[in-house]
């Protein structure tokens, strides 16, 4: 077995297999990006969502979170940046990338967005689904197709179920939407919070989804009127979500206690169904 073939094997049985199972169901993945946009070889992993083409194009993976590298002047680190770089370099390594084409097509710095695949010897992996399904990575709050959205969430489950990668860290532990005060301290962070709605209110354009009853205080998720066809679009309808259990992601930030501005559905989960 080569050293390519033994990484495979070792994500493989880090994902409860999910390399397997992306082969059996191969159009689960297909509903992830559009049309293709470039193929190359892989230069290098730049951190665990970025990496050049050998032609020096730098391609930053659509619809994932992965931490970053640590840099000498952080005071406190979050960790996994290097083994999401290491993970990547490994499943982009000695194939062929075949990128396709994502909702928003470029960053503000320049990187090309995109949905990737490697094909080595007419097997196709799908690079976002086998980062998150080993841990490596979490699903963002912008993915796309709503169907692509509900597979990587369905595989980002299973891993934190089994505590792989990430998910085996306290420092990435679902936060309490009932303990606002924990939640803040995390603001500039992206995070998942969990907790039960308390009600729905609307005011002008937004409407406020509350977790306590101290709206100063409380976390708070907001989510924009001219957004909302979207939301029941995806089966989900702003108004009756008061006395639900979800899980929200994003970016937490302080408007008086901790917020998080869910602008698309894939940002809110039902748990009460699980």
């Amino acid at each position: 077995m080569g050293w390519w073939d033994g990484m495979l094997a070792a994500l493989c049985v880090a994902s409860c297999c999910t390399c397997a199972v992306a082969q059996e169901r191969p159009g689960r993945v297909a509903i992830c990006g559009g049309d293709v946009i470039a193929r190359g070889s892989a230069g290098r992993a730049i951190d665990g969502r970025t990496f050049a083409l050998d032609d020096g194009r730098e391609i930053r993976l659509a619809g994932i979170e992965v931490p970053p590298l640590p840099q000498p002047q952080d005071s406190v680190v979050a960790p996994g940046g290097t083994e999401a770089r290491d993970a990547l370099a490994a499943l982009l390594a000695a194939g062929e990338v075949v990128l396709k084409r994502a909702e928003i097509p470029s960053d503000r710095y320049g990187h090309v967005l995109a949905f990737a695949f490697v094909s080595r010897e007419g097997v196709e992996r799908f690079v976002q689904a086998e980062l998150i399904a080993a841990g490596q990575a979490r699903v963002a709050a912008r993915v796309g197709s709503r169907d692509c959205a509900a597979e990587l969430l369905r595989r980002e489950n299973a891993a934190r179920t089994a505590k792989l990668g990430l998910w085996g860290n306290s420092y990435y532990e679902l936060f309490n939407a009932a303990n606002p005060t924990d939640v803040l301290a995390e603001r500039g962070r992206f995070g998942l919070i969990e907790g039960k709605v308390v009600s729905v209110r609307e005011s002008g354009a937004t409407i406020y989804v509350n977790f306590g009853r101290r709206w100063t205080e409380d976390f708070t998720v907001t989510i924009l009127k001219r957004n909302v066809r979207s939301f029941l679009a995806a089966g989900l309808e702003p108004g009756r979500l008061a006395g639900r259990h979800i899980r929200v992601r994003g970016w937490i930030e302080e408007r008086g206690g901790p917020w998080i501005e869910a602008a698309r559905p894939e940002q809110i989960e039902l748990t009460d169904r699980e």
